[in-house]
């Protein structure tokens, strides 16, 4: 059995690839990075560390890399001849993915079992998206192309902080792990990943993890930030900070219970679980990697705007979760590019229409004039009239 994995960063190799090797696939890593794509070939194993609570050492073997961005004809034939394909490189980049796919799709025999494609991303419905970009770039043999293949979304979820250095490609991750996988796509031909759990509907799964594991690690990082922070772990030891990641959470969970009929007592369970996850001080995860890329955590459908959307919708409470929205505006990091355009928008845009621009609400949402209100109170603290 083999499986293509897109994405050979930490995420590929120290959750996704490793576990897709614990099932028993020769896992062939595909990335644009040389330097990365040499390191793994170089190499006959390399180990994911575990740190914390319970941690252990697994080494993983039974590997290789590609470039498809020197080798597409080869990555193409990877794909032709798989059993899986897998990502984990960014919603955004899923479209530079999509034609190493379709290629390797219209080198695959008809008579081959159906490729199972999942796009192991932290967004919703992140497969669906891989679809419709194969379909974009497949064109009129879209129909064709697709029949050979079967996608099903997932849920992961596995804090892999920044890696400490010479580590090489040794990867250092959290004990805790979920990799949620919907079953209906594969019918009785599930994959085989240890682990791994398949769902008849994936739709809670995505949106507990998002609305509470992604929603809390960036409240934690930016209200970290604002109180001049360096690491995670240290920001929750703050009890104002904790305090405020706790009440968005609240917020997000009585979403969850309203939306998908969650029980609340097995949420308070859950965040507890986040929570502790984030005060790991064996992980050394730091506010700015976590708060990076701010435009697109406030956008519409992202772990903040998207939950208190939904709250706001229903009559429930969202001031928590617009404080968050509030200290990631003020999320000031040169080295991060988003950041900096975040902040350059808040100096030279009308707040209304920065409002729509950044987070997607309408002026007529019951929740656009609190954030608005927001996004105007951080430009009267940057003197912006």
């Amino acid at each position: 059995m083999k499986a293509v994995h897109f994405g050979a960063g930490n995420i590929g190799r120290g959750f996704v690839g490793l576990l897709l090797r614990e099932g028993g696939y020769e896992v062939v890593f595909s990335d644009v990075a040389d330097a990365l794509v040499d390191a793994i070939n170089a190499v006959d194993s390399y180990t994911v560390h575990e740190a914390g609570p319970g941690g252990t050492d697994h080494v993983v073997t039974g590997f290789r890399a590609v470039n498809s961005r020197t080798d597409p004809a080869v990555v193409a034939e990877e794909v032709a001849s798989a059993d899986i394909v897998t990502t984990a490189v960014g919603p955004t980049v899923l479209r530079f993915v999509a034609p190493s796919i379709v290629a390797g799709l219209a080198l695959r025999s008809p008579a081959a079992g159906p490729l199972q494609v999942m796009a192991c991303e932290n967004a919703i419905g992140a497969t669906d998206l891989l679809r419709r970009e194969i379909a974009a770039a497949a064109g009129a043999d879209a129909d064709t192309l697709l029949a050979r293949a079967v996608f099903a979304n997932t849920a992961v979820d596995r804090i892999v902080p920044a890696q400490p250095e010479g580590a090489g490609v040794d990867v250092t991750v959290e004990p805790y792990f979920e990799w949620a996988i919907e079953s209906g796509p594969f019918g009785e031909n599930l994959p085989h990943i240890p682990g791994a759990h398949f769902v008849d509907d994936l739709a809670p799964y995505i949106e507990r993890k998002l609305f509470t594991v992604n929603t809390g690690h960036a409240a934690t990082a930016y209200f970290g930030a604002r109180a001049g922070i360096e690491r995670i772990s240290d920001a929750l030891a703050d009890p104002a900070i904790a305090a405020s990641v706790s009440a968005a959470l609240e917020e997000t969970s009585a979403v969850l219970v309203a939306e998908h009929g969650l029980d609340p007592d097995d949420l308070a369970g859950y965040r507890a679980t986040i929570l502790d996850r984030f005060r790991n001080p064996a992980l050394i995860d730091t506010v700015q990697r976590v708060g990076r890329q701010p435009l697109r955590k406030i956008s519409r459908h992202e772990r903040f705007v998207g939950p208190a959307a939904m709250a706001a919708e229903r009559g429930l409470p969202t001031e928590a979760l617009v404080a968050a929205v509030s200290a990631a505006l003020e999320f000031d990091d040169p080295a991060d590019e988003q950041s900096v355009e975040l902040q350059q928008l808040l100096r030279t845009e009308d707040p209304d229409a920065l409002t729509t621009r950044t987070t997607g609400l309408d002026p007529e949402h019951p929740l656009f004039r609190s954030v608005r209100d927001a996004v105007a109170a951080r430009q009267h603290g940057l003197d912006i009239a």
